[in-house]
């Protein structure tokens, strides 16, 4: 026998079961007692197991895995768990869709989250990127109503193709991000065939003080392979948890997915220069310009044991940063380093970072005490104020953020450069003829159910200032012609 079978069965406050089959009632056939305190127990504990599901990435699936360095890039930044080639770091990874909620099919054309967590030695490091090097808007106050298009709509309750159109075509900052979305890569086949990226722009810097900015890829090992739309909706309608399933049975069979992390590495200075304004996470960095410099590599091969505790649970924010690694200008950047640890303090609760799978491996020495399901010792009778004279942990200077330089007036800006179509014509005419196609396809199919002529007029107008033939395509396929004025 197990040692599962051999314990005995108890309460939540650790009080033997008696009977965990039937309710205690007043007489054989009842009512049932309000003094049959297991039994309310157990129902109360049911009605709470749900915790919130997250606003965006709701449906996801995890692993955990090690992150071992293979190249020496010191000279850029201090961080520790990057100092010495061989070094390894425990990590766990998310894999998410953006807009579907927690029942929602895996198959579905929709970015997937990618977000990573280093247990370093420094504490945890949190890299919350996409499977896509841009995004679809470039400010954070743009967020909530970006999302709520994606969402369903407030009367129908149902996906809304006309919110989202209109959106994308008053916003043309998202057309590069549009055309990736509806091409191939908008389907990965499995979580595992699909390359990462930290999407924003980071800052390093080094032991002396000196910085660069830099942009994170994850290149998977296993090659980049996709789903096109009619098999994705074959699979969603047979198996909806596909990915999921697909990333459990890999690890569990012992084919550990693996990734190398690259860089993008770009001189302080050069972002006053650079054809694009670099922290606009719409843009990406030629490679010509920026090459990809090997970091280390990531590989996945541990299962979590409880879903729950360990993949919904989790909690990742690009503000969980180490020494050596800091943030950039980025509006978008900027916005998500409060909304998402705001999420985690409401969803899972304000000592979220206290849960096994959010707990750094590093000891944690801080005056943060009380709120919801602090289930350690809340600091005991340590002092929880600084500064103190009584012992309590003070401040590391050295650690400080390196300092930066700031001007100009404060308002409401965008970016200087508002050229929004180059990349996404770039990327259209690197495509093959048959990637076009598709593209086409996928674009025609979602925008038929749009209703109003001038939303889909306003979009086309993009599709064809990116490129002449990618708009005159979409127009043809949605029987509509290219608007005069464009």
């Amino acid at each position: 026998m197990s040692n599962n079978q051999n314990k005995q069965l108890t309460t939540s406050w650790g009080a033997p079961v008696g009977d965990n089959q039937n309710s205690m009632t007043a007489g054989h056939r009842g009512p049932t007692l309000l003094q049959d305190v297991h039994l309310l127990e157990k129902l109360a504990h049911f009605n709470r197991e749900r915790v919130p599901e997250r606003v965006v990435h709701a449906k996801g699936a995890g692993a955990h895995g090690y992150f071992e360095v293979t190249n020496d890039l010191t000279q850029y930044t201090k961080a520790a768990f990057l100092s010495e080639v061989g070094k390894k770091t425990p990590m766990f990874i998310r894999f998410s869709t953006v807009a579907g909620e927690l029942g929602s099919a895996d198959t579905v054309r929709d970015p997937r989250g990618f977000a990573v967590k280093f247990y370093t030695e420094e504490g945890n490091y949190d890299i919350v990127g996409n499977n896509t090097p841009v995004f679809f808007i470039s400010d954070a106050i743009k967020f909530p109503d970006f999302i709520h298009t994606q969402k369903r709509n407030p009367q129908t309750h149902l996906k809304d193709p006309n919110a989202v159109w209109d959106f994308w075509s008053l916003s043309p900052e998202s057309l590069h991000q549009v055309t990736i979305l509806m091409s191939d890569r908008g389907i990965p086949a499995t979580l595992r065939h699909m390359h990462g990226f930290g999407s924003h722009t980071f800052k390093w810097t080094n032991a002396e003080g000196d910085g660069v900015w830099i942009k994170y890829h994850f290149k998977t090992e296993q090659g980049v392979k996709n789903l096109t739309a009619d098999v994705a909706a074959k699979i969603a309608g047979e198996n909806p948890d596909y990915h999921t399933e697909d990333l459990f049975n890999a690890i569990e069979a012992g084919d550990f997915p693996a990734w190398k992390l690259y860089v993008q590495i770009m001189p302080l200075e050069d972002a006053n220069t650079y054809r694009f304004d670099p922290f606009d996470v719409t843009k990406v960095w030629s490679q010509k310009d920026y090459p990809l410099i090997e970091v280390g590599r990531m590989v996945l091969n541990r299962n979590p044991e409880n879903y729950f505790a360990e993949v919904e649970q989790a909690t990742f924010s690009p503000g969980t940063l180490v020494p050596g690694i800091d943030v950039s200008p980025d509006k978008m950047l900027q916005g998500r380093l409060f909304a998402y640890a705001d999420a985690h303090r409401y969803r899972v609760g304000a000592n979220h970072q206290h849960l096994p799978i959010n707990r750094p491996k590093s000891e944690v020495n801080s005056y943060q005490r009380d709120g919801q399901m602090r289930f350690d010792g809340n600091g005991g009778k340590s002092v929880n104020y600084e500064p103190n004279s009584f012992g309590g942990p003070t401040e590391v200077k050295e650690h400080k953020q390196a300092s930066f330089p700031v001007s100009g007036i404060a308002e409401n800006v965008g970016y200087d450069h508002n050229d929004h179509y180059t990349q996404a014509g770039d990327l259209y005419r690197l495509m093959s003829e048959e990637e076009r196609e598709r593209l086409v396809a996928n674009i025609v199919a979602a925008m038929k159910p749009v209703q109003r002529d001038d939303i889909k007029l306003r979009q086309i107008g993009h599709f064809y200032k990116a490129d002449p033939e990618y708009g005159t395509r979409i127009a043809q396929g949605l029987g509509l012609q290219v608007p005069q004025e464009v």
